[in-house]
């Protein structure tokens, strides 16, 4: 038991880091730092606080603030959106909403999320956290490094017609490289192409099951069963293929090969 704790300790690492990396890079674009030897803390409450004081304190507050939202950000900026949207429309094409259970799907699809971000992570820790662990490099040097890897990453998934419409709304100058690409600008961007692509691959996944929901109709109607709810017929066949196509087997095969993996 005892050596699977160092690979947990450093999988919490490095998801720290990159929580870290993206929230002090985010923050990094609405506060600038207030002096070149680095910000000093004072509780001295007498007299006013002087202009170096009150901007130490508005980076805090906004560091603070940013904070709160590493969750949500670590959703956004990885593959987890993809994969916890896909594999939700699977459940629901299957015509089984509680099944597997919400745990079990965010169980699979953080894994897969892992899994698939791993060259990622490793690439920040070895190009940025462990060399700022060493002494080797300062804060800045270490976060503009380590979002690197991450903006490559989102770089690769995100459309040019999606990137180009929050370059238009942003209203900034036409990025002639991928480094000229703000970062606030290629986050929303590749949100709403992983959106499109889950969409687009749950659709296909819809496509045999709905075949059998229609066959199973038409056949009941003809035999004049109206009765007869045709989910109850239907689903056994559903599952039944399913099963037999090696259902999640294809669907986790697909999933990391979109990434391009």
């Amino acid at each position: 038991m005892s050596s699977h704790r160092p690979h947990c300790r450093h999988a919490f690492i490095l998801l720290f880091a990159l929580a870290v990396t993206l929230t002090l890079g985010l923050a990094g674009c609405a506060a600038q730092p207030a002096a070149e030897a680095g910000p000093r803390l004072s509780l001295n409450v007498e007299g006013n606080p002087g202009p170096q004081q009150m901007a130490v304190g508005l980076q805090i507050l906004i560091l603070l603030t940013v904070l709160t939202l590493t969750p949500a950000l670590l959703i956004m900026v990885t593959a987890f959106t993809r994969i916890v949207i896909v594999l939700s429309l699977l459940r629901n094409a299957l015509g089984i909403p509680q099944l597997p259970p919400n745990q079990v799907l965010l169980g699979l699809s953080l894994f897969l999320t892992f899994f698939v971000m791993s060259p990622t992570w490793t690439a920040i820790n070895d190009q940025a956290l462990q060399p700022y662990l060493a002494g080797q490099m300062d804060q800045q040097t270490a976060l503009e490094r380590g979002i690197a890897p991450l903006r490559t990453f989102m770089l690769k998934q995100t459309r040019e017609r999606d990137l180009s419409l929050f370059v238009q709304l942003a209203k900034t100058p036409r990025p002639r490289t991928a480094d000229d690409v703000p970062t606030y600008v290629l986050v929303p961007a590749f949100i709403i192409s992983e959106l499109k692509t889950a969409f687009q691959m749950g659709f296909v996944i819809f496509i045999p099951f709905l075949v059998i929901d229609i066959v199973v109709s038409s056949t009941l109607m003809s035999m004049g069963m109206l009765m007869l709810p045709p989910v109850m017929i239907s689903l056994p066949f559903k599952i039944l293929l399913f099963v037999l196509v090696d259902g999640w087997h294809l669907i986790s095969r697909s999933l990391v090969m979109s990434f391009g993996s």
